[in-house]
């Protein structure tokens, strides 16, 4: 069904201006399944390569008798003041060193497993002057690296021209603002195709000739730095058409035949996309990408024209093709050679080119819009990928899923939108000079060390990521990737989660102890009578109309628990028992018993942290909040009150509910977990025999997953902060009694080095025992999965105090908040646990994400809710996790808003579908399958504490009521004769 979808209006044949429909169309797409990731392979014999360029990694630049190239020239013009050092390496004179490192290079070829490699010839290396005579040092070098190519069977794909023109050509005809250059140009390839042409099957022209003409000729920004402004700009890029179609004729009319090659251009395009969706925004993006790739692409795979957006809006700027040369430029291209990436997309893109729309990175949309415009072409992603810090080393987290991302979007553009792509390449290989940024970015797969002398390739882990998919073609379905069938066990816990219940205490009218006159003459009101009281009653539960509403929201869902929390502030605004809210809290144990009647298990927690005083008493915040120990007592003395009050009612107790751990201090978590035991204790001696219930603490736990999976640095780090995320509050509980060893060790490290002052207390001997153990279960809340790693990237992201580096997975689907929806997360979480503290209870007492009033029927939710108990259900059948209970967050969006599984609009509770959703998986108790074998469950019906006495007391009551019973009849029979007997006498 969903490739069906998919393929709707997928378009025949492709027409100049037919493009334009690729943004309407993947508006369409289904929600949230097209943004899944898709596990898939490419087809059969889909080529995967990698690729650099002459000038970014050669060096060498005075060896072999090379020539200058315009490159050398704008890379050696003054940048500092006279005298002061350079920075670092000077553009690419030595770079990678490359062309005294020719097999270093093909090894790393090798250990990728490549079936092809994607590299420039540098035209000053070949022709010093840009003309005969050639240079055979050169020649030799070239010769070489295709014969060990050859011995490793990759396929060489070679670009005769990678922006670097020899400076003498430069020099002496104005480079490619002259006629003469195509000639020039057609010459310098006949020369590669003599030598070479019989070792390669792909070639490509040139890379990139927006960036040639608009940047070298028209802006300057790049070389041969000539600042001639649009007319130039158009001129340059006019006369490396004609260069192309030359040298493909050539190609076509001499060397085909013998060589059995193809010849294309190197295109480069940015994404974009419109503001907002409307025609004109549309036909804007089409002129954006008109102007940047049409600009090459239509005349040679269409018409031999410029695009017809371009010779309206350009006017005489634009100069013209004749009718022969329309013909001589159009179809000179074997396939279609993509580069798609960071060198033009948010960099030389000029901006007025933008047409005030958005610039976006989907490769997938690109393509399609390819495939449409031009025919259905077959395209070669000839360079992709995206780029990380100049600073960073081995652990490329960033780059590995810009790749991931690019490669995904790519087998969507093939399977999903029919698009022929046939081959990709990776940009590039290893580090090299990065044009216009220098060295303060990296591209590379593997690391190169610019300031050594041997400059060995160092794998970085991106080469690992690369290396999978290569050897599985893409990213093939995984058994741990699919659903499982099957049910949770008998008495499991469905919940859902409302931080806290709507108190409403306004009192019923026959609360009010007034007397009223009813005025019938004049004003026809109730008039209030001063003085007179009429006596008062108790009041009573019926009182409290906002709770029948929630209770009869709460059954629509067929939920067994309902997890909210009570608030310490209000209950006693004191902080102690010198004032207390009976009203308030007369409403908690009529809102608890309510749930009880209609067999809902109220889970309820003593303490929640929110952003006003931590929903603490005033008294108690103002004072130091969790860094006063007097807040460890008055927190006693509070749920000593509710369970006296509230215990009859309340069997499963939550000390203290998600204490966020990012806000604490080190000396406010001790306290707070010295309170957490103190409660426990309190409750196991003196209130669990009489109420028999059940108490823990509720813990945050999302997921922590390396960046680089196959970094051992990045693993550190990720169960470094698991243990100060998780660990921190569970491990002395849960564990040892103790905080986690890794905490006090990277504590102990960073004080001593980093002259830090954070200390974490020890606690004494009896504290460990008072604080170990004091559970029943595990209660944890998981939203998200984060990706951590060890490399600085991005400073904005980066924890200094723990060393971190968090990490984006571009491919995950999200919510409108940005929040990662990742339901392995959840089970992996679970596994760690039970690994770290055995078999015990578990609940996951929180689970949702948010949406957005513009998502099409809640799908997100749906998706979410489905998929996260599945990895749940996968967690409790096949890794044996003990787990008993699962809630969604949240009952409704008053409280929670755009977490709710019921809206709130206009004062009205409107069922979303994820709760009907939810509410189905309720009913069947996970996801049955045929093979799944039936579970017979006992009736349950929740504890009402009113009706044990009933309950314990059946015979009593059958004898009372037969009793009760007969005497009704006999009054009846007494009754009827006695008025027989009177009728008879009269």
């Amino acid at each position: 069904l969903l490739l069906s979808l998919l393929f709707l209006g997928r378009p025949g044949l492709g027409a100049p201006g037919q493009g334009a429909g690729t943004w309407s169309r993947f508006a369409r797409l289904p929600y949230p399944q097209d943004q899944l990731f898709l596990h898939d392979t490419f087809p059969d014999g889909f080529l995967w390569g990698a690729g650099s360029a002459a000038y970014q990694t050669e060096g060498g630049w005075r060896q072999g008798g090379k020539g200058a190239s315009v490159w050398d020239t704008f890379a050696h013009r003054p940048a500092t003041p006279p005298g002061a050092a350079p920075p670092g390496p000077v553009g690419g004179d030595v770079a990678s060193d490359s062309y005294n490192n020719l097999f270093r290079d093909v090894e790393g070829l090798r250990r990728l497993r490549v079936s092809h490699y994607r590299f420039s010839l540098s035209w000053a290396r070949l022709l010093p002057n840009g003309t005969a005579p050639p240079n055979p040092a050169g020649l030799a070098h070239y010769g070489r690296l295709l014969a060990r190519l050859r011995e490793m069977g990759v396929e060489p794909v070679v670009t005769l021209y990678h922006w670097d023109l020899p400076q003498a050509l430069q020099d002496t005809f104005g480079g490619w603002a002259s006629p003469v250059l195509p000639q020039l140009f057609r010459d310098y390839a006949e020369l590669c195709f003599r030598h070479f042409g019989g070792q390669v099957r792909y070639w490509l022209t040139m890379d990139n000739p927006y960036v040639v003409a608009w940047h070298g000729y028209g802006t300057g920004r790049l070389p041969p730095g000539v600042r001639g402004g649009p007319r130039l700009g158009y001129l340059a890029a006019h006369h490396l058409l004609q260069a192309h179609a030359k040298v493909w004729h050539l190609y076509n009319d001499h060397f085909r035949p013998a060589q059995r090659g193809k010849v294309s251009i190197a295109l480069s395009s940015h994404w974009i996309k419109p503001q907002r969706m409307t025609e004109k925004n549309i036909q804007e993006c089409q002129k954006s990408l008109d102007f940047v790739l049409g600009w090459f692409a239509k005349p040679i795979f269409i018409d031999g024209d410029y695009p017809e957006s371009m010779r309206s809006n350009l006017s005489s700027l634009l100069p013209e093709f004749s009718e022969s040369e329309k013909k001589y430029i159009k179809g000179t291209a074997d396939f279609f050679a993509l580069s798609f990436g960071a060198t033009l997309s948010f960099q030389l893109l000029d901006s007025h080119m933008k047409f005030q729309q958005l610039e976006s990175i989907s490769l997938r949309q690109l393509l399609y819009w390819i495939h449409s415009e031009y025919n259905n072409p077959q395209i070669f992603i000839v360079e992709n990928s995206w780029f990380v810090s100049g600073t960073t080393k081995r652990d490329d987290a960033k780059y590995i899923y810009y790749l991931k991302k690019f490669i995904m979007e790519t087998l969507k553009a093939i399977r999903y939108d029919g698009v022929n792509v046939f081959g990709y390449t990776v940009w590039s290989l290893l580090d090299g000079f990065e044009w216009h940024r220098g060295y303060s970015i990296r591209r590379g797969l593997f690391y190169v060390d610019f300031q050594s002398h041997d400059k060995k390739l160092i794998p970085k882990s991106s080469v690992l990521f690369y290396e999978k998919v290569i050897e599985k073609n893409g990213f093939p379905p995984l058994p741990e990737n699919q659903p499982i069938e099957g049910v949770f066990p008998c008495g499991f816990a469905w919940g859902i989660v409302d931080n806290y219940i709507q108190v409403d205490m306004t009192p019923a009218q026959f609360l009010d102890s007034s007397v009223y006159v009813w005025d019938v003459h004049q004003t026809k009101k109730l008039i209030k009578v001063d003085g007179v009281y009429a006596s008062k009653r108790k009041c009573h539960c019926v009182d409290f109309a906002a709770i029948r509403l929630q209770i009869s929201l709460l059954q629509e869902m067929h939920v067994t628990h309902f997890h909210f929390s009570l608030k310490w502030s209000l209950i006693l605004p004191l902080g102690n028992l010198s004032l207390i809210n009976h009203t308030l809290v007369h409403y908690y144990q009529c809102f608890a018993s309510e749930l009880l009647r209609v067999n809902i298990t109220p889970v309820v927690a003593l303490w929640q942290p929110m952003i006003e005083n931590q929903e603490l008493p005033v008294s108690l915040a103002k004072y130091g909040a969790w860094e006063n120990t007097e807040t460890v007592q008055a927190f006693v003395e509070y749920a000593r009150f509710c369970f006296t009050s509230l215990g009859d009612h309340v069997k499963f107790w939550i000390t203290m509910n998600e204490p966020s751990v990012k806000n604490l201090t080190y000396t406010a978590g001790h306290n707070l977990l010295k309170a957490h035991a103190k409660v426990w204790r309190l409750y196991d001696k003196e209130f669990r025999r009489s109420q028999k219930g059940k108490i823990s603490i509720a813990l945050q736990g999302d997921w922590v997953e390396p960046a680089c999976p196959f970094s051992r640095n990045d693993q550190e780090v990720a169960d470094r902060i698991l243990e100060f995320d998780v660990g921190w509050l569970a491990e002395p509980i849960f564990g040892n009694g103790d905080y986690p060893e890794v905490m006090r060790a990277w504590l102990h490290r960073i004080n001593s080095v980093d002259l830090y002052n954070f200390h974490l207390p020890y606690f004494s001997e009896d504290e460990k025992k008072l604080i170990q153990g004091s559970f029943d279960f595990f209660a944890l809340s998981h939203y998200t999965t984060t990706l951590v790693g060890s490399e600085k990237e991005d400073a904005v992201k980066y924890d200094h105090y723990l060393e971190v580096q968090m990490i984006n997975d571009i491919t995950w689907l999200h919510s409108p908040s940005r929040v990662a929806v990742v339901p392995w997360g959840l089970r992996k979480l679970l596994k760690w646990v039970k690994s770290k503290y055995g078999d015990v209870p578990v609940y996951v007492m929180a689970n949702g994400i948010d949406d957005d009033q513009n998502m099409v029927h809640d799908k997100l939710r749906v998706y979410y809710i489905q998929n996260y108990i599945n990895e749940a259900l996968k967690a409790y059948t096949l890794d044996n996790v003990n787990l008993q209970g699962y809630f969604v967050y949240s009952f409704n969006d008053k409280t929670a808003p755009k977490y709710g599984l019921y809206s709130y609009v206009a004062n009205q509770y409107e069922p979303k579908p994820s709760l009907k959703h939810y509410r189905e998986i309720i009913d069947n108790n996970g996801f049955p399958g045929p093979e799944t074998p039936e579970l017979l469950c006992p009736e349950e019906v929740a504890s009402c504490p009113k009706c044990h006495f009933f309950r314990t007391r059946k015979s009593l009551l059958a004898f009372i009521s037969f009793i009760f019973v007969a005497f009704i009849v006999t009054i009846l029979f007494i009754t009827y004769y006695s008025k027989r007997v009177e009728r008879r006498y009269k």
